[in-house]
Protein backbone atom coordinates (compact mmCIF):
# COMPACT_ATOMS: atom_id res chain seq x y z
CA UNK A 1 0.00 0.00 0.00
CA UNK A 2 1.04 3.55 -0.88
CA UNK A 3 0.53 6.33 1.33
CA UNK A 4 0.46 9.94 0.45
CA UNK A 5 1.73 12.52 2.81
CA UNK A 6 -0.27 15.76 3.00
CA UNK A 7 1.35 19.14 4.01
CA UNK A 8 -0.69 22.25 4.19
CA UNK A 9 0.28 26.01 4.96
CA UNK A 10 -1.32 27.63 7.68
CA UNK A 11 -2.91 30.98 6.77
CA UNK A 12 -3.04 32.89 10.73
CA UNK A 13 0.82 31.54 11.70
CA UNK A 14 3.52 30.63 9.86
CA UNK A 15 3.36 26.24 9.85
CA UNK A 16 3.32 23.58 8.39
CA UNK A 17 1.05 20.82 8.63
CA UNK A 18 1.87 17.03 7.83
CA UNK A 19 -0.34 14.02 8.18
CA UNK A 20 1.08 10.57 6.68
CA UNK A 21 -0.50 7.22 7.78
CA UNK A 22 1.73 4.20 8.51
CA UNK A 23 0.44 0.74 7.99
CA UNK A 24 2.03 -0.07 11.80
CA UNK A 25 0.78 0.58 15.28
CA UNK A 26 1.80 3.82 16.73
CA UNK A 27 4.35 1.59 19.01
CA UNK A 28 6.10 0.98 15.51
CA UNK A 29 6.27 4.51 14.04
CA UNK A 30 7.14 5.94 17.74
CA UNK A 31 10.24 4.02 17.54
CA UNK A 32 11.42 4.38 14.05
CA UNK A 33 11.00 8.21 15.15
CA UNK A 34 12.96 7.96 18.37
CA UNK A 35 15.56 4.87 17.96
CA UNK A 36 18.64 5.68 16.03
CA UNK A 37 19.77 3.19 14.80
CA UNK A 38 16.31 3.17 12.78
CA UNK A 39 15.91 6.66 12.32
CA UNK A 40 19.22 6.68 10.29
CA UNK A 41 18.01 3.89 7.66
CA UNK A 42 15.22 6.38 6.53
CA UNK A 43 15.03 9.70 7.64
CA UNK A 44 16.16 11.77 4.30
CA UNK A 45 16.13 11.89 0.96
CA UNK A 46 17.16 8.66 -1.15
CA UNK A 47 20.58 10.42 -2.27
CA UNK A 48 21.71 11.02 1.38
CA UNK A 49 23.19 9.12 3.62
CA UNK A 50 22.66 10.16 7.50
CA UNK A 51 24.99 9.96 10.44
CA UNK A 52 23.93 10.77 14.07
CA UNK A 53 26.40 12.32 16.51
CA UNK A 54 23.93 12.12 19.51
CA UNK A 55 20.20 11.34 19.62
CA UNK A 56 18.45 11.07 22.70
CA UNK A 57 14.64 11.21 21.84
CA UNK A 58 13.70 11.92 25.87
CA UNK A 59 12.45 14.93 27.88
CA UNK A 60 15.33 17.03 27.64
CA UNK A 61 17.54 14.90 25.25
CA UNK A 62 18.89 16.57 22.05
CA UNK A 63 20.17 15.31 18.52
CA UNK A 64 22.40 16.33 16.06
CA UNK A 65 22.97 14.43 12.74
CA UNK A 66 24.67 15.05 9.07
CA UNK A 67 23.54 14.63 6.07
CA UNK A 68 25.72 13.63 3.05
CA UNK A 69 25.35 13.98 -0.07
CA UNK A 70 28.70 13.40 -2.31
CA UNK A 71 31.01 15.97 -0.46
CA UNK A 72 28.46 17.71 0.88
CA UNK A 73 27.22 17.69 4.41
CA UNK A 74 24.42 19.34 5.93
CA UNK A 75 23.77 19.61 9.68
CA UNK A 76 21.02 19.47 11.98
CA UNK A 77 20.35 19.68 15.76
CA UNK A 78 17.56 20.51 18.08
CA UNK A 79 16.20 19.47 21.71
CA UNK A 80 13.69 16.80 22.80
CA UNK A 81 11.07 18.99 24.77
CA UNK A 82 7.96 16.28 25.73
CA UNK A 83 8.85 12.77 25.02
CA UNK A 84 5.90 10.56 25.30
CA UNK A 85 6.00 6.75 23.92
CA UNK A 86 3.99 5.93 21.57
CA UNK A 87 2.04 9.42 21.69
CA UNK A 88 3.97 12.50 21.11
CA UNK A 89 7.26 14.21 20.16
CA UNK A 90 7.84 18.35 20.97
CA UNK A 91 11.13 19.07 19.73
CA UNK A 92 13.02 22.02 17.64
CA UNK A 93 14.67 21.76 14.81
CA UNK A 94 17.45 23.83 13.48
CA UNK A 95 19.70 23.44 10.12
CA UNK A 96 22.84 24.67 10.73
CA UNK A 97 23.42 26.36 7.67
CA UNK A 98 20.52 28.71 8.77
CA UNK A 99 21.27 28.96 12.95
CA UNK A 100 19.16 31.46 13.08
CA UNK A 101 16.03 29.83 12.11
CA UNK A 102 14.73 27.63 14.83
CA UNK A 103 11.31 25.63 14.35
CA UNK A 104 9.20 23.75 16.97
CA UNK A 105 8.27 20.70 16.02
CA UNK A 106 5.25 18.79 17.26
CA UNK A 107 4.73 15.10 16.59
CA UNK A 108 1.38 13.13 17.45
CA UNK A 109 0.99 9.28 16.94
CA UNK A 110 -2.78 8.60 16.29
CA UNK A 111 -4.24 5.14 16.66
CA UNK A 112 -6.17 4.33 13.57
CA UNK A 113 -6.90 0.71 14.85
CA UNK A 114 -6.18 -2.64 12.97
CA UNK A 115 -2.55 -1.93 13.39
CA UNK A 116 -2.25 1.47 11.38
CA UNK A 117 -1.09 5.00 12.74
CA UNK A 118 -1.61 8.57 11.42
CA UNK A 119 1.01 10.52 11.99
CA UNK A 120 0.42 14.36 12.61
CA UNK A 121 3.18 16.51 12.03
CA UNK A 122 3.37 20.22 12.73
CA UNK A 123 6.19 23.12 11.97
CA UNK A 124 6.20 26.49 13.46
CA UNK A 125 8.97 29.07 12.03
CA UNK A 126 9.78 32.29 13.14
CA UNK A 127 7.66 33.90 10.02
CA UNK A 128 5.99 33.21 6.90
CA UNK A 129 8.86 33.78 5.06
CA UNK A 130 11.14 31.17 6.14
CA UNK A 131 7.59 28.73 5.82
CA UNK A 132 7.54 29.79 2.56
CA UNK A 133 11.66 29.46 1.88
CA UNK A 134 11.46 25.70 3.37
CA UNK A 135 8.08 24.68 1.20
CA UNK A 136 10.44 26.28 -2.06
CA UNK A 137 13.31 23.94 -0.59
CA UNK A 138 12.10 20.83 -2.05
CA UNK A 139 11.57 19.24 1.72
CA UNK A 140 8.23 17.58 0.08
CA UNK A 141 10.47 15.59 -2.14
CA UNK A 142 12.92 14.99 0.91
CA UNK A 143 10.01 14.22 3.37
CA UNK A 144 8.12 11.53 0.80
CA UNK A 145 11.17 9.79 0.00
CA UNK A 146 11.86 9.33 3.91
CA UNK A 147 8.44 8.31 4.38
CA UNK A 148 8.40 5.53 1.87
CA UNK A 149 12.14 4.57 2.95
CA UNK A 150 10.53 4.03 5.62
CA UNK A 151 7.26 2.27 4.50
CA UNK A 152 9.89 -0.25 3.87
CA UNK A 153 11.09 -0.74 7.14
CA UNK A 154 8.34 -0.69 8.82
CA UNK A 155 7.49 -4.39 9.01
CA UNK A 156 10.88 -5.22 10.57
CA UNK A 157 10.35 -3.05 13.56
CA UNK A 158 6.66 -4.32 14.16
Amino acid sequence: MTNDTTIEIDQRVPALHMVRDFDAPPAAVFRAWSDPAIVVRWLGPVDVTMETERWDCSTGGAYRYVHRRGDDEFWFHGSFHDVRPGELIVQTFTWEGMPDGVALETLTFEDLGGGGCRLHAQSLVESFEARDMWLASGMETGIEQGYAKLDALIEGIN
